[in-house]
């Protein structure tokens, strides 16, 4: 059997050497995948880390997932909708802490009004700022239609995770309905790459029912996909959910944070030019979870932004941190220094992976 390092001086890794990889228990090991994975990071998307400021406008949502604390069914928290001027006045201190980006994130809803009115705000917000502002949308699955009208007024990036690639262990932690489709999300992301976003997607790591095996295939998802950033973290139990009663059963939250930093590690190397978010999920386990991260390959960091009187309503888990601080990217600036890493304010940050592939189908189109 090969070691590790004889596995990571490979050109190309397989499927078996994710699985193997994934299975790391020493901790020389997960050491020596990590520092791999740095190093793949520094030679080509640098030391460098991207700031998205995180705008939860709406925990109204029509989804029931099993494992979400804002799910429909969920009458235990109160709903909230941000005004346009509150989201305004949020995007201006954006912009004021040289953010060159925002993330807009709600619950999924689905209505011509909701259509609309988004569609207002992403075109009064490109006008905010010289240049203008990168937004990214993370409001669920949308008819073509829906995407096609927020990508024309000016949105550039869209996140929807597909939460696991296995469709059976979709179907577990869905209702099964047509509301709950793992098609339909199939579709919407391929929606989202023929119309031209920079299309982001990613998984929870330590699910209920969820193996080793599962975690290789998500990561070949991603490359197959051809996916430009992926944002993905451990499981995390909110107790107001049917998921809950599995808590007694999962991987202890220190494996699901070693697991996570072994996802991301790989992912680094097999992808080595995407966008990857170090998430707020990994500081829930470990206050130092986000820069973690970063060393084990991420790029990107999504500083919450939502006002704090409405950030307890938004809880996707229990014990989401942040919710009385503001982030402040002159505390970032500290931090990363600290590990090495540096922020880049002027930089939009584009997904290397994304800019060569629209490249790429650029040329394949002339050549028609």
């Amino acid at each position: 059997m090969m070691t590790v390092d004889e596995i990571l001086d490979q050109p190309e890794l397989s499927r078996a050497d994710m699985i193997r990889l994934l299975s790391i228990s020493d901790d020389h090991e997960q050491k020596a995948l990590i520092r791999k994975a740095y190093s793949v990071k520094t030679k080509t998307v640098g030391q460098k880390v991207y700031l998205r400021g995180l705008i939860e406008f709406s925990n109204l949502c029509r989804k029931n997932c099993f494992y979400c604390g804002i799910r429909n069914d969920n009458h235990k928290i109160n709903r909230y909708s941000l005004s346009e001027d509150e989201i305004y006045r949020i995007t201006a201190y954006a912009i004021q802490q040289r953010f060159t980006g925002i993330v807009l994130q709600s619950g999924e809803q689905n209505s011509p009004a909701f259509t609309k009115q988004l569609a207002s705000l992403i075109a009064h917000i490109k006008k905010m700022a010289n240049p203008p502002l990168r937004i990214t949308l993370s409001v669920g699955e949308q008819s073509y239609e829906t995407y096609q009208e927020w990508f024309n007024a000016g949105a550039e990036r869209y996140l929807l995770r597909i939460e696991t690639a296995n469709e059976s262990l979709y179907h577990k932690i869905h209702p099964d309905n047509a509301v709950h489709s793992f098609q339909n999300r199939l579709q919407c992301l391929e929606n989202l790459q023929k119309i031209g976003f920079q299309t982001g997607t990613g998984v929870m790591i330590g699910l209920p029912f969820q193996t080793i095996n599962d975690l290789a295939d998500d990561l070949l998802f991603f490359k197959n996909r051809n996916m430009d950033m992926i944002g993905m973290g451990p499981y995390l139990v909110h107790s107001d959910t049917p998921f809950a009663r599995f808590s007694a059963s999962l991987l202890p939250s220190g494996e699901r944070f070693r697991l996570s930093l072994r996802m991301i590690a790989l992912l680094r190397i097999i992808m080595p030019d995407i966008n990857i978010v170090a998430t707020t999920a990994l500081q829930t386990i470990d206050p130092t979870g986000r820069e973690s991260g970063l060393l084990a390959g991420a790029n990107v960091l999504m500083p919450n932004l939502t006002p704090i009187t409405y950030r307890d309503n938004y809880l996707l888990y229990d014990n989401k941190p942040g919710s009385k601080e503001e982030e402040l990217s002159d505390e970032f600036d500290s931090k990363l220094q600290q590990i090495g890493e540096k922020i880049e304010y002027n930089n939009y940050g584009d997904s290397i992976h994304f800019t060569k592939r629209n490249s790429h189908d650029c040329i394949s189109c002339d050549n028609n």
